[in-house]
């Protein structure tokens, strides 16, 4: 392979992991000490489930208690 050739590969390689660092880190420059998208959504995915358990065990502690009155 001639010198031409592997500097257009390598070229090309840096090309495509720009891009997939764009598309995982949601930004070109990126902010190291910030967290990435998706540990962003994975967080809220948590919190929302942390939510939906508390409303869930309200409403069974509600229900557990209009039983127990009769």
């Amino acid at each position: 392979m001639r010198l031409g050739g592997i500097i257009v590969l390598l070229l090309g390689l840096t090309i495509v992991a720009f891009v997939v660092k764009m598309q995982l880190e949601g930004t070109a420059v990126g902010n190291p000490n910030q967290p990435t998208q998706a540990k962003r959504q994975l967080d809220n995915l948590r919190n929302r489930a942390g939510e939906l358990t508390r409303e869930q065990q309200k409403a069974i502690d509600d229900i557990a208690n209009k039983a127990s009155e009769r």
